[in-house]
């Protein structure tokens, strides 16, 4: 006979709040539904309400362990008490400019300054979807997951070229196990095969990397933020091994070769009897 779950709604931080608040309904695992969204995402990407569908049709058994682990613990107190908000922190880059030149901090102003993106746009984003808020430690947890995002990309070096997205998904999924991840991310990927036919770039191999680079990483979300932020970037991936994605380099080393513009791979290729770009 299987255990009975403990009921989360009973259980609290320091400060009084609820682990999971009594409102918040329990996922439900519908695979059929989440490849009824995946079909629909891939005929229309613009949709990010179906990636949300998608993540919600396929929750992790341990998502709320993960939850207990960090939140109710001495260190969660200090997260949330020196971070209760990350985009706050992220989006003002008069302060984090203020940091040494080849901080984290610099790196992460330089790649939302030039993709034109804001941890408060994310933030938007999702709350346009109008989903239900509580206030319970799941729900920082989530919001925290989510305004790390781009620090992701930072700290990996995918860009956000389709298969540095797909890298980046198979990443977090390393981080934090979630069928969502993997279902999307492998997916992308196929798709990319698919529109770079003929390629011999390493596709599969650059996001089977991905997960295992995510797997043997610290977890970013434990991390204090701010501290990193400050620290030079080389030594906040050595501090939390992350090593160069290699197979995502060479990727686009054969794409680029192939006369294939990584970040445009629906671009007119050259003709049978054009030369391939060097």
């Amino acid at each position: 006979m299987t255990a009975s779950r403990p009921d989360f709604t009973r259980f609290y931080a320091s400060d009084g709040t609820v682990l999971r608040h009594p409102d918040r309904p329990v996922p439900r695992y519908r695979p059929l539904r989440a490849m009824h969204n995946l079909r629909k995402l891939i005929g229309d990407k613009e949709d990010t309400s179906l990636v949300f569908r998608i993540y919600e049709s396929l929750p992790a058994r341990t998502f709320i362990d993960r939850v207990q682990a960090l939140t109710l613990s001495e260190h969660g107190d200090y997260l949330r008490e020196t971070e209760p908000s990350l985009p706050p922190i992220l989006d003002d880059h008069v302060a984090l400019r203020r940091t040494p030149k080849g901080s984290l901090a610099h790196a992460y102003c330089d790649f939302m300054e030039r993709e034109g993106l804001s941890a408060a746009g994310l933030v938007a984003e999702a709350e346009s979807l109008g989903r239900p808020k509580y206030p319970d430690l799941v729900q920082w947890f989530m919001e925290r997951s989510r305004d790390t995002h781009d620090l992701f990309h930072v700290l990996t070096g995918y860009g956000r070229d389709a298969l540095g997205e797909q890298c980046v998904l198979l990443f977090t999924h390393g981080q934090s196990p979630q069928h969502g991840h993997l279902l999307i991310g492998y997916a992308g990927a196929a798709n990319i095969k698919l529109m770079a036919k003929g390629s011999k770039a390493p596709v599969m191999a650059a996001v089977n990397e991905a997960k295992r680079i995510g797997k043997g990483a610290e977890r970013l979300i434990v991390q204090p933020i701010r501290d990193l932020l400050a620290m030079p970037l080389e030594d906040v991936r050595t501090r939390l091994n992350i090593p160069e994605a290699r197979q995502y380099r060479e990727c686009h080393r054969i794409w680029r070769s192939e006369g294939i513009d990584p970040y445009d791979l629906l671009a007119t290729k050259p003709g049978k009897d054009e030369p391939l770009a060097a």
